[in-house]
């Protein structure tokens, strides 16, 4: 445990102390059986620090919720590598720089065109502070509603469980392991457009992402 993260436990309130243990009985619940009370509390806390040292400082009050469901997607990332669990859908990692725009919209039309056919996940090189307001409205206009998604980090775990990445503008920090397969979406960044500008974006991102679906072979819902 690092200097830092003992600061941080240390100045967590006590509301958000109690939070935490109740995430922690509720992933215990979730992963019975495939990781115990110490692994749990690891990633947990972990999460945590992440975003209460980066974005999610400016919202103390959701910590604790942040933290259980980034944890709960790394463990199920983890049980996915290490084949303790996994249910043989395919995964996809959208990764781009903030985690703000491009690869939250093609988060959500995945999950949105795949319904529970597949995973999909997503991740920032340097996550911003908030989804891009224009992203969320352009994508309101399809339907699909991204203004609960929260910009995040990837981990190790994250990309290795992943089948597909596809990042879109991260560059040379996109995380590379050999035999994983890759896509370069190279898209305009919604960061400081209009609505108006970004719905060519959105379509675009629509349009890869039935590709995409149509190549793993899960039929679009919508």
């Amino acid at each position: 445990m690092t200097d830092t993260s003992i600061c941080l436990r240390a100045s967590i309130p006590v509301d958000q102390r109690l939070a935490l243990r109740t995430a922690t009985v509720r992933l215990a619940d979730d992963f019975a059986g495939v990781y115990g009370a110490e692994t749990i509390e690891r990633f947990l806390h972990s999460s945590y620090d992440q975003f209460a040292s980066a974005s999610a400082s400016t919202v103390p009050h959701f910590l604790p919720l942040l933290a259980e469901r980034f944890a709960r997607q790394r463990l199920t990332a983890l049980a996915r590598v290490e084949g303790l669990r996994t249910d043989g859908r395919p995964v996809v990692l959208f990764l781009c720089v903030h985690n703000a725009g491009r690869s939250q919209m093609a988060l959500g039309v995945f999950q949105h065109l795949a319904g529970d056919q597949a995973v999909a996940w997503s991740g920032g090189s340097e996550p911003g502070f908030a989804v891009n307001p224009a992203a969320i409205a352009a994508m309101g206009e399809r339907g699909i509603d991204i203004s609960g998604e929260y910009p995040k980090p990837w981990t190790d775990e994250v990309v290795r469980a992943a089948d597909v990445v596809v990042s879109m503008g991260c560059g040379d920090a996109c995380p590379i392991f050999p035999g994983k397969r890759y896509e370069d979406w190279v898209l305009d960044d919604p960061a400081g457009l209009t609505v108006e500008d970004v719905r060519p974006v959105r379509d675009e991102i629509e349009r890869r992402v039935r590709a995409l679906l149509a190549e793993l072979n899960v039929p679009a819902q919508r």
